[in-house]
């Protein structure tokens, strides 16, 4: 079984070394800080080169949503964490539920703060972790691996088309390599990591870059966003009540104190307050303006109009 993983892995561009930082451990804090940054650097671009996949991701991912369903992540270790860190940073953001967008990683709750590696080679886990979750047609199952050849994820999003679900696919090695059956497949292929096999690093940084545009593109197909501004955020901390006060400044122009008060009004809703003082609406018309024009604040003050 090792002499397998081992075959497996021994080629993945992911486990190569990279020969630019061959003598990293001899060289001093600024010259290893730099390398790591000259490394850093290259990601963007691969990522930029992905995009017409992670477009085609995004159109599945919205459909999904205004049909109902949700996009559930499934990774192990780093990118299971990285899943996770982005599903719950979508309901203060951008103001939908928690079960819209949810992350599975390989260990469950224990493995986010602390090391599960085995749990990654458990095949039968990922199947019955995302059969956990109630999948349906409706729903969208993005595994999310490094390597691509991750167990747990496999299983999972074998389980997920067996159902009947759309599945996307975020690795970081070649599309050539890519062997898996899934809608859509994602390939950033960084490059070897400054110290070899340590995916936590470029593969990373990519992968939270990936996982940032499918979701904020999401969101803002869905009227989560006006202008630049997200105006379906929770006042869920004093930070989030302030930052939407400003928001409600900056885009109407009104003051501190009117702000406050609108956003009172509206009950802590940003895209409430915002259409009531843009078209000179009570809460209630805002809101019917709102359900009218499908959650977009251009398009409800444009009814109005």
């Amino acid at each position: 079984m090792s002499k397998t993983v081992f075959d497996e892995i021994k080629n993945l561009t992911t486990e190569a070394r990279n020969p630019a930082t061959r003598h990293i451990d001899q060289q001093s804090i600024s010259e290893v800080l730099h390398l790591i940054n000259d490394e850093d650097l290259k990601i963007a671009a691969v990522v930029r080169s992905e995009i017409r996949y992670i477009e085609k991701a995004v159109r599945i991912v919205v459909q999904a949503f205004k049909e109902g369903g949700r996009l559930i992540y499934v990774g192990a270790g780093t990118s299971g964490r990285l899943g996770v860190l982005d599903a719950s940073e979508c309901p203060p953001t951008f103001g939908v539920s928690p079960e819209l967008v949810q992350g599975i990683i390989a260990g469950g709750y224990k493995a986010l703060i602390s090391a599960q590696e085995g749990a990654e080679d458990r095949y039968e886990m990922g199947a019955q972790d995302i059969l956990a979750r109630n999948i349906t047609p409706r729903d969208v199952v993005c595994g999310i691996a490094a390597s691509r050849r991750t167990p747990y994820v496999i299983g999972a999003i074998d389980k997920a088309r067996e159902v009947g679900c759309k599945t996307l696919y975020v690795t970081c090695n070649p599309r050539k390599e890519m062997n898996i059956k899934v809608d859509v497949a994602i390939c950033a292929v960084v490059g070897p990591e400054v110290v070899m096999g340590s995916t936590r690093m470029k593969a990373g940084t990519a992968t939270k870059l990936i996982l940032n545009m499918i979701t904020t593109t999401a969101m803002i197909q869905l009227g989560k966003v006006w202008e630049n501004m997200m105006v379906d955020l929770q006042m869920t901390s004093k930070k989030l009540e302030e930052r939407s006060k400003k928001i409600v400044m900056q885009a109407t122009g009104v003051d501190y104190e009117s702000a406050e008060k609108v956003l009172k009004k509206a009950d802590g809703h940003v895209k409430t307050a915002l259409v009531m003082i843009s078209a000179g609406v009570t809460a209630e018309e805002a809101h019917a303006l709102l359900k009218k024009g499908e959650g977009f604040v251009h398009r409800a003050i444009a009814l109005h109009r």
